[in-house]
């Protein structure tokens, strides 16, 4: 990602397409045409803008410990045992 790169960025409800202007460390300015305004200037955060990469964990998969995770896949099991026991 470059100065002068075209690149799609959220707005609104869809995307909309224009030029990188400026990058920061945490943002990026867009340039793109309006049909009312040409060449406004956007200013977007760099994760918005970016795609994730398929290797990396999102923020909930990151909080969530190994140890959180079996012991709700427990809680499941039991409740889904307990369910069959009983009688209607």
């Amino acid at each position: 990602m470059e100065a002068g790169n075209t690149i799609a960025f959220p707005f609104g409800k869809g995307e909309k397409e224009g030029i990188i202007y400026k990058i920061f460390p945490t943002t990026v300015y867009i340039k793109a045409d309006f049909p009312k305004h040409k060449g406004k200037i956007i200013k977007r955060s760099i994760t918005d803008v970016k795609p994730v990469k398929e290797g990396k964990k999102t923020k909930e998969e990151g909080k969530k410990g190994a140890k959180a995770k079996k012991r709700e896949e427990k809680t499941k099991q039991r409740t889904k045992a307990s369910k069959k026991g009983r009688k209607k």
